[in-house]
């Protein structure tokens, strides 16, 4: 079972969490995309554009954090954090 975590912070503080699970036999990848996509849908957002910094860090921890810079629209809240929780 592979199991995504994401979560909307504002001021140090957890606005929203949604937890996707997926037991298909898809690629890690494919796993991340899919997850991300209904994490962006359930939270009413455009999705995040992976930047070099994005890819090398959840490259080490399984987890990263999508700012302003990461998101064409303007948003409310400080950041998005995706970790994986569960492979």
């Amino acid at each position: 079972m592979f199991r995504l975590w994401g979560k909307i912070w504002q001021d140090n503080h957890l606005l929203r969490d949604i937890v996707i699970e997926d037991d298909t036999d898809d690629t890690r990848t494919h796993k991340v995309f899919h997850a991300i996509t209904d994490i962006c849908r359930e939270f009413d957002l455009a999705e995040p554009i992976w930047l070099t910094a994005n890819i090398n860090e959840f490259k080490r921890l399984s987890k990263t954090r999508f700012s302003r810079d990461s998101f064409v629209e303007s948003i409310e809240f400080d950041y998005l954090e995706i970790q994986v929780i569960e492979e």
